[in-house]
């Protein structure tokens, strides 16, 4: 006599079928992006230094960071840097989202055109930028003086006035596209029924842009500003390649701190346990970002 097909074989099977499928997109993750993880938040608590061994040291870096003023003044100018882009990248995005929605005759490709900024790599976008701020032959300086508003060529990376602002500038330009096209996205999908609605009851644009278009993209802002945050706050290369966290360590990101402690000054276990502090601040953020999105699905 056969026996009986148990009730949750087939589900099962079909579960094990779909884990197959996922399984060649899953490894090459869990090998690249999770295991080093979990490696560099073990090294953050250890004394590793290059050329020596790896030995357990718990709580040390983290003790040694509380009173590190540079590990601080990193910190500090990280959120500088990081509210700053993210607040510009998101007005400047939503506005040229909104300009770009009017339907004007070339709407498409204006839109592949404002991605190129962001289709190139921070790297690149860093030599052109670092061009465009040489104080004997770039095309600021020279625009300026032939304007009238200088006498002098200034040096825009090696000022102390005026490193942070070049730099956000450059870092803003650069991700400006990224969230206008966001935003685009998110206006074509608001109904134009309610558009026509309003101006029926005789609503003026600001008043449409308040209760209708902010309500609607509600989500996407939350999704793009966390994001955004969350990519600003780990940015590397663009300021590398301007500053080197120069002039005096004022555009030090925690990126280039922990970049410098490991590959400087070579205390790999330090450089990790500042990751780490990037991490949790990463992921405070991503939490508040999940429970905006898990609260508007379920309302």
């Amino acid at each position: 006599m056969s026996k009986k097909p148990m009730i949750h074989d087939r589900p099962l099977s079909k579960n094990m079928q779909q884990l197959q499928l996922l399984l060649p997109v899953l490894l090459p993750v869990l090998l690249i992006s999770f295991v080093p993880l979990l490696r560099g938040i073990y090294i953050g608590f250890t004394d590793y230094k290059l050329g020596s061994d790896i030995n357990f040291s718990g709580l040390e870096n983290y003790k040694i960071m509380l009173q590190d003023r540079f590990f601080w003044r990193s910190i500090t100018v990280g959120f500088i840097w990081t509210i700053t882009v993210t607040l510009l990248q998101v007005g400047l995005g939503l506005g040229l989202a909104l300009l770009l929605n009017k339907g004007l005759r070339l709407t498409p490709l204006y839109s592949l055109l404002i991605l190129v900024p962001w289709a190139m790599p921070p790297i690149v976008r860093g030599l052109m930028w670092r061009q465009i701020y040489d104080p004997d032959t770039g095309a600021l300086n020279l625009i300026l003086a032939q304007l009238g508003l200088i006498n002098a060529p200034i040096n825009w990376l090696t000022s102390f006035d005026l490193a942070i602002p070049a730099v956000i500038i450059a870092g803003v330009w650069g991700e400006v596209p990224k969230a206008a096209i966001f935003f685009l996205a998110g206006l074509k999908t608001i109904p134009q029924e309610f558009y026509e609605a309003a101006e029926i009851d005789g609503a003026g644009n600001l008043r449409i842009f308040r209760n209708i278009t902010l309500p609607m993209l509600r989500p996407i802002l939350a999704a793009v500003v966390s994001l955004s945050f969350m990519w600003n706050f780990n940015a590397f290369g663009l300021v590398w390649v301007l500053t080197q966290g120069g002039p005096g360590g004022l555009t030090r990101l925690p990126m280039l701190a922990a970049y410098e402690e490991a590959f400087r000054y070579g205390y790999v276990g330090y450089a990790a346990a500042i990751g780490n502090v990037m991490v949790l601040i990463i992921s405070v953020v991503l939490f508040f970002y999940l429970r905006i999105q898990l609260k508007e699905r379920l309302s």
